[in-house]
């Protein structure tokens, strides 16, 4: 069967320092600084630095598409895109194609996050809101109920729902025998920014998302929308991407994924 357009996507963030600034008088710190005080300040509040999705700011958006065309996995606009532009195409990447949305935890943090960053730089979404005003087929399946699925939040539905049965994505992933985390982690990012690595931030979100996809067609196998020749034939089809690229991130993602 056909999978139809596909996109499983994640986000990289730090802190946004200018509105930390503002939230804590912090004018005349440097960046390095105003960050390191707002993750303080959450540390004091929740016993935890991961700061609350309103202090967080986009600095990358990865995405593994299948289409009829293929499939390729990418970073959304350049190292120095600004992060208005990057939310604007990621939301007119869904107005183009309205594909099934997949992500690991997508619901509580990619997605809220994206929503208050489009809402900070005045971005327009109709497709991504659309609730069957305009199309009636999005009026009992769109991409913000939790049940449905054009978005479908692995994390979620595969843990039944349920907190406790939640697992991150490294450990799935390498559950199924895939690469897992490759380059960093999510707690790593905000030191790489301030380094100068945005570029390692983005592959390191590429290969988070081939991981996301793959699991994905895990999921298709498990509830019979694929068969068991359908999903090697597509899991065969990002393996010759991938053997297509000599980009490094790839290349290694590529040579730790066994073949089956």
């Amino acid at each position: 069967m056909s999978l139809g357009h596909v996109f499983a996507f994640d986000i990289e963030t730090i802190p946004d320092v200018e509105f930390g600034r503002r939230l804590h008088g912090l004018d005349g710190l440097s960046d390095k600084q105003v960050g390191y005080v707002m993750q303080t300040r959450q540390r004091e509040l929740t016993g935890s630095e991961f700061l609350s999705l309103e202090q967080q700011r986009v600095v990358a958006i990865s995405v593994a598409m299948r289409t009829r065309d293929g499939f390729r996995a990418w970073s959304v606009g350049e190292v120095d895109t600004a992060e208005s532009e990057l939310v604007q195409r990621f939301f007119d990447g869904i107005g183009r194609y309205s594909p099934v949305l997949v992500s690991w935890n997508g619901s509580a943090f990619d997605l809220p996050v994206l929503t208050y960053r489009a809402l900070r730089h005045q971005v327009q979404a109709p497709r991504y809101w659309e609730m069957g005003e305009e199309d009636q087929s999005f009026r009992f399946n769109n991409y913000l109920g939790r049940f449905h699925w054009r978005h479908i939040d692995l994390m979620d539905v595969l843990s039944g729902y349920q907190g406790r049965g939640r697992v991150g994505l490294d450990r799935m992933a390498q559950l199924l025998g895939l690469p897992g985390k490759i380059g960093m982690s999510g707690d790593a990012v905000w030191d790489a920014w301030l380094a100068g690595r945005a570029a390692e931030i983005r592959d390191y979100c590429e290969t988070d998302v081939i991981n996301t996809y793959l699991i994905y067609l895990r999921f298709e196998l498990l509830r019979g929308r694929l068969t068991r020749e359908e999903h090697l034939r597509e899991c065969g089809i990002v393996r010759a991407w991938l053997e297509a690229s000599d980009k490094s991130h790839l290349v290694r993602f590529r040579d730790a994924w066994p073949a089956t």
